[in-house]
């Protein structure tokens, strides 16, 4: 019983983190837009059989 406990414990505390750290991170539902992340040429790395967004 005690380990039940403390298993639904864990979970409960695992979703609660989950939840605060993405809120932290700053989670949106938007696609990167790549050509503004710095360090990365997407030009320079693309196939050319294939479409990279």
């Amino acid at each position: 019983m005690v380990l039940l406990i403390a298993l639904i414990a864990l979970s409960a505390w695992a979703a609660i983190a989950t939840v605060v750290e993405l809120r932290r991170d700053g989670y949106r539902r938007t696609p990167t837009d790549w050509s503004r992340v710095t360090g990365r040429d997407v030009h320079q790395e693309a196939q050319s059989t294939h479409v990279y967004r």
